[in-house]
């Protein structure tokens, strides 16, 4: 226990609904009244029994070194204020800066697979993606809550949070990320079409992660004879954002596009991810390709070990398939071969596993 948590995550993923259930003291610190409340009413606030939180709190940096002298009064005293925040970077720099050692750092990500219970729930959350307002619960509104969430982000939000840049330039990055979406990251050729540096874009790209929009996924470096590819891969954290970029609005649409591996591969991904992060286990991913296009989808240590994944939107998988992750798996020496699919007929024999996403979720779980 800790006498402070930090929430973070993207905008509209719950937080705040989160947050104001458990009771307590709110304050909605990107409105100056609320700042202007806490502050007049500090001592009062402080001084409570009720839980304090502090939504935004990356709005407000006069506040952490507030916080450290409370806080730093009363070390044992645990559960005491709850920051939430939108971007991580701005809140973790003053995090780091004056609260190191007295808080944890959790992530709230939009709806997960294992926490919804809807008919055809996986092909809805890969369709709309995880956020409670985006359709998932209502499916009139995809598209059209996730066109006006970037447009917010995009005029509002982002500069706020100082990606200084015209809202133009920030949608044409968006759609230009869309169409990358499960590609290596090429910085210089996106800055190419936008017209800036690649210094510039990668800068962008660093305020997109930090929003939790984008996710980079690190190339794995082994000693092995083969050239090995040095890039990330470059992955929309929500599928439903990814789907109205490219204005895929319907399963048809979604089935007939060029990008729907890749759109799988990436939604797979996220929800693996995600769910370990959930569950506080440690680990570290990858992805692995040679120059030779010898590559794994995803590469996990965990548990001192390392898992090999190949993911396939099919529902039978081949035995090439299931040769191919093996060879590759082999090169790097993986621990555990993982063929994910959309078999509903899972077979486990040693070190290899070929089943759908459900089951390898409720496998992890355990």
């Amino acid at each position: 226990m800790y006498p402070a948590v930090v929430l973070v995550g993207p905008r509209q993923c719950g937080k705040t609904t989160f947050a104001t259930s458990l009771g307590g003291l709110y304050f909605d610190l990107e409105q100056e009244s609320e700042r202007l409340k806490l502050d007049a009413t500090w001592d009062e606030v402080v001084a409570s029994d009720s839980l304090v939180v502090l939504d935004e709190a990356q709005s407000y940096p006069e506040l952490f070194p507030r916080l450290r002298g409370i806080i730093d009064r009363d070390r044992k005293r645990n559960g005491r204020f709850l920051l939430l925040g939108s971007i991580s970077p701005a809140l973790m720099t003053q995090v780091s800066e004056s609260l190191a050692g007295r808080l944890s750092v959790l992530e709230l990500t939009p709806f997960l697979f294992s926490e919804i219970q809807i008919d055809n729930r996986l092909e809805k959350l890969w369709l709309y993606g995880g956020y409670p307002d985006g359709g998932i619960l209502h499916d009139e509104r995809f598209p059209t809550w996730q066109q006006d969430y970037l447009n917010l982000l995009a005029q509002r939000d982002l500069p706020n949070w100082g990606m200084v840049v015209r809202p133009q330039t920030t949608d044409r990055l968006f759609r230009m990320l869309a169409v990358s979406h499960g590609q290596e990251w090429n910085a210089s050729r996106i800055g190419t079409g936008l017209g800036l540096t690649y210094h510039t874009v990668n800068r962008y790209l660093d305020y997109l992660e930090g929003a939790f929009l984008i996710r980079l996924l690190p190339a794995y470096h082994a000693n092995i004879r083969k050239r090995l590819t040095k890039r990330a891969k470059v992955y929309w954290r929500d599928s439903g954002l990814l789907h109205s970029l490219l204005n895929l609005q319907d399963p048809d649409g979604l089935f007939s596009h060029p990008s729907v591996g890749a759109s799988w591969e990436g939604f797979v991904i996220n929800q693996i991810l995600s769910e370990l992060q959930t569950s506080g286990r440690s680990f570290n991913a990858f992805h692995f390709r040679t120059s030779n296009q010898k590559e794994l989808d995803l590469l996990l240590e965990i548990d001192s070990q390392l898992w090999a994944f190949e993911i396939k939107l099919t529902s039978s998988p081949s035995l090439n398939d299931l040769e191919r992750l093996n060879k590759v798996a082999n090169l790097i020496g993986a621990d555990t071969q993982i063929l994910l699919c959309q078999s509903t007929d899972p077979i486990c024999n040693n070190n290899q596993m070929v089943c759908n996403l459900d089951t390898f979720l409720t496998s992890i779980q355990r």
